[in-house]
């Protein structure tokens, strides 16, 4: 049973800094693209691609509002892949998701086969 595990979430004043985590139960994590996507709750929209990598690291996608911003990189050695998240938003506050898919990077949530449990990130001004 693959299970995607999301922490490193919290609460942080804008300018900030978080590294978020996610640890996977893939016997074959490198064949596998990842994804963070974040959802603001009460909104009613959607989950909003933030950014992707490619299964060896060598391609990486963000969404505009958070390029150059954001971090995406993986350790195939321990099944986990990262967001480092600086210079915080409030907008940024939402819950973000984990997921993963064989093989090439997307940025559709329909696109992903598993998905972690999400982890709250807030930011306050």
């Amino acid at each position: 049973q693959v299970q995607l595990v999301d922490s490193g979430g919290g609460l942080v004043q804008a300018g900030g800094s978080l590294r978020l985590s996610c640890a996977a139960s893939l016997l074959t994590f490198s064949t596998y693209a990842m994804g963070w996507f974040r959802q603001a709750p009460g909104t009613g929209k959607e989950r909003e691609f933030v950014a992707a990598i490619s299964g060896n690291g060598g391609t990486t996608a963000y969404s505009d509002s958070v390029k150059g911003r954001f971090t995406i990189s993986r350790d195939n050695a321990k099944n986990t892949v990262y967001l480092q998240m600086n210079s915080l938003k409030p907008e940024d506050t939402a819950v973000y998701y984990c997921a993963g898919r064989r093989w090439g990077t997307r940025t559709s949530p329909d696109d992903y086969d598993y998905w972690g449990q999400g982890t709250q990130v807030t930011v306050s001004s």
